[in-house]
């Protein structure tokens, strides 16, 4: 992507997994192409970029939405990410290098900072890309394909219906997983993986919407206009 879309994909992504949209709301492009200052084709590449992630849900002649995910899809999605990626640590248990190990480290490092920073949109990203970087090791792109899919279909959820807090025992339990994966025990991380799966799923809980203390809008613009600052 241009890097101007790369910047607008990442403010976008992070206000959408901080919660600061209400579930449902419509993005409209041309207000969007006017708060990023670009034209409305760069958004529209966007917007896709993120329908393909599962955060927007892009409906024909209709236009695009913030995802309204359930809590009745999350027993099917987690039982299938159970199947696969129990699967999967169970073959690489033993056979990582030393620098997938240190791969592995290094990102449990970046989960901590995010962690300790309060970044919660940051923690879920991160959350998922721990899941991706196990499955890019498979050195498998059918594998790689189906865990894209599934940990796109997750982040809303949790980002909706897990707890803040939660992303502290996640932490530890990639932790687990990560240990077990260089002590080459494939059963033991089998059973890590499918516990951490099964622990988010029993996490995401029914909770009351805060009303949103400005509209989507109003939302994107100050996240642009923070993430420009940075920038500079």
């Amino acid at each position: 992507m241009h890097p101007q879309e790369q910047a607008i994909h990442a403010t976008l992504a992070q206000t959408l997994l901080a919660g600061r949209l209400a579930p449902g709301t419509q993005l409209i492009e041309t207000r969007l192409a006017q708060i990023f200052g670009v034209s409305r084709e760069r958004v529209r590449k966007v917007l896709h970029r993120l329908g393909h992630e599962r955060l927007l849900e892009l409906i024909p002649n209709r236009g695009c939405f913030v995802s309204n995910p359930t809590l009745a899809q999350a027993r099917e999605i987690y039982e299938a990410r159970r199947i696969v990626e129990g699967g999967l640590v169970g073959r690489l248990a033993g056979r990582l290098s030393t620098a997938q190990l240190a791969a592995l480290q290094a990102h449990g490092e970046l989960e901590h900072a995010a962690l300790h920073a309060q970044d919660r949109a940051r923690s879920i990203q991160l959350s998922g890309e721990f899941h991706l970087l196990l499955a890019s090791f498979a050195d498998s792109p059918f594998v790689l394909r189906a865990l894209q899919e599934l940990v796109s279909r997750t982040a809303m959820l949790v980002a909706f219906f897990e707890p803040a807090a939660s992303s502290t025992c996640a932490c530890e339990e990639h932790e687990d997983i990560v240990r077990a994966l260089a002590q080459g025990d494939g059963a033991r991380a089998m059973k890590a993986m499918h516990v951490h799966l099964s622990l988010i799923e029993t996490r995401l809980q029914p909770r009351a919407q805060a009303a949103p203390s400005a509209d989507a809008d109003t939302e994107i613009a100050r996240a642009w206009e923070a993430a420009q600052q940075v920038a500079a």
